[in-house]
């Protein structure tokens, strides 16, 4: 079965911007610092070749899960989407039912996750256990600091910020 990947065309772009800067910039860099470090001879001692060559591995590995990314990507408008149940790109309020205490969050796809700006993976543990759900449902959370339980105060679709200006 093919993994699909839900994002934003936000999110696609991200993705691609990252893909130009390792191609166009990082990568010859790199390429430089080896050719560079080659011209100082002996390469059993030296820590500048041995560096490029693990960064240039490092490159090429996330050059490769981008490309995996973005060939498994499907971008979603959450605009036009649905919202009476939480969905990719809703905007869901939770409230703590122990200490009443109250969270948002907007259900973004994975490479457009930022925690601390209330942007959650479709994939995170939260996330799954909300999709779905109503406003009004009581959700009984397993999170990896352990079982929580949230009362869903509001789903709703509003435009999403991805970073902060």
């Amino acid at each position: 079965m093919e993994k699909i990947e839900p994002m934003t065309l936000f999110g696609y772009n991200k993705l691609q911007a990252e893909v130009k800067y390792l191609r166009d910039v990082r990568r010859p860099q790199i390429v430089k610092d080896i050719e560079e470090a080659l011209s100082h001879g002996d390469l059993k001692e030296n820590a500048e070749y041995h560096a490029a060559k693990e960064n240039q591995k490092l490159i090429d590995l996330r050059l490769a899960e981008l490309a995996e990314l973005i060939g498994s990507s499907k971008i979603v408008d959450p605009s036009e989407l649905e919202h009476a149940k939480v969905s990719f790109g809703s905007t869901v309020v939770v409230c703590d039912v122990n200490t009443e205490e109250e969270f948002t969050y907007t259900i973004v796809g994975g490479c457009e996750s930022n925690p601390d700006m209330g942007l959650i993976s479709f994939n995170s543990p939260l996330a799954r256990q909300l999709l779905g759900r109503e406003e009004g449902d009581d959700v009984k959370v397993q999170l990896p600091n352990g079982q929580k339980e949230f009362e869903i105060v509001e789903v709703k679709y509003q435009e999403i910020v991805f970073e902060c200006h």
